[in-house]
């Protein structure tokens, strides 16, 4: 089961702050490091697939997510930034020799640690981005990259071939989302709002076959639940999972534009 999303306030607030100063983020890749990379890096160039040899819903062999490559996913690598009230916002693949220790140190703020409960060693987030990295590709992790300044953390992931799907009725090619927003002056500004928005607006864009976007943050989690509300999403229904009782929401494609 992926973990509960992490703590994201509404607020009112449109545009964040790139950090609160140099000494607070002193190990977050800058957008130099994170897109003028080699080209097989670099969200939207190509990318030569591999094979993990694990079997696909039809008992067909899937492409996992080595270089970011997700054919389950329609391949968010290759996905374009969006553009958001408060600049440019684009889903980057996750490298683990790149970005471990500034994911992990989110991963260790209490806020954040409540609830993915992913705290600890950079070997206890390690593992965990390695689970995702090495699979099948159903689940992929990325940074989220605002205005230059890599500043959360998202899985995406689909739903219907995830354990999730046994506790709702799921649908074929249902895609969710797990958030985390990294730094704490990026919190309560309205922040987690506009970027649940705009990455559930990348996924519809770029999965034709997907017609809703689901999620399921911790029922307690009130702050989360409001900002997927403000983003578009609907409560859908309380659900009882194996480590949580979980909120499930939903943005249905049909209404994207009414909400």
């Amino acid at each position: 089961m992926p973990p509960a999303d992490a703590y994201a306030d509404p607020g009112t607030g449109l545009t964040p702050s790139a950090g609160s100063g140099a000494e607070d983020t002193p190990d977050l890749p800058g957008t130099h490091e994170l897109l003028a990379s080699p080209a097989e890096d670099i969200p939207g160039a190509p990318s030569t697939p591999s094979t993990t040899g694990a079997l696909g819903v039809s008992g067909a062999p899937v492409t996992g997510n080595a270089e970011g490559v997700s054919e389950l996913l329609d391949r968010p690598a290759a996905w374009q930034p969006a553009t958001t009230p408060a600049g440019v916002f684009q889903l980057v693949p996750v490298r683990l020799e790149r970005d471990l220790a500034v994911i992990s140190r989110w991963m260790n703020d209490p806020a954040v640690a409540a609830f993915w409960e992913l705290a600890g060693a950079e070997s206890v987030t390690a593992d965990h981005l390695r689970s995702q990295l090495d699979g099948d590709g159903r689940s992929l992790p990325c940074l989220g990259v605002l205005s230059g300044i890599p500043m959360s953390y998202w899985e995406i992931y689909r739903a219907d071939l995830d354990p999730l799907a046994r506790h709702y009725p799921a649908r074929s090619h249902d895609t969710g989302i797990h958030l985390l927003i990294g730094e704490i002056n990026n919190r309560g500004r309205g922040v987690g709002a506009m970027l649940l928005r705009a990455a559930s607006d990348l996924v519809l864009d770029n999965r034709p076959l997907c017609t809703r976007v689901v999620a399921e943050p911790d029922f307690r989690n009130t702050p989360s639940v409001s900002a997927f509300l403000s983003a578009g999403f609907r409560f859908s229904a309380e659900v009882e999972l194996p480590d949580k009782r979980a909120a499930l929401m939903i943005r249905d494609r049909a209404h994207r534009a009414q909400l």
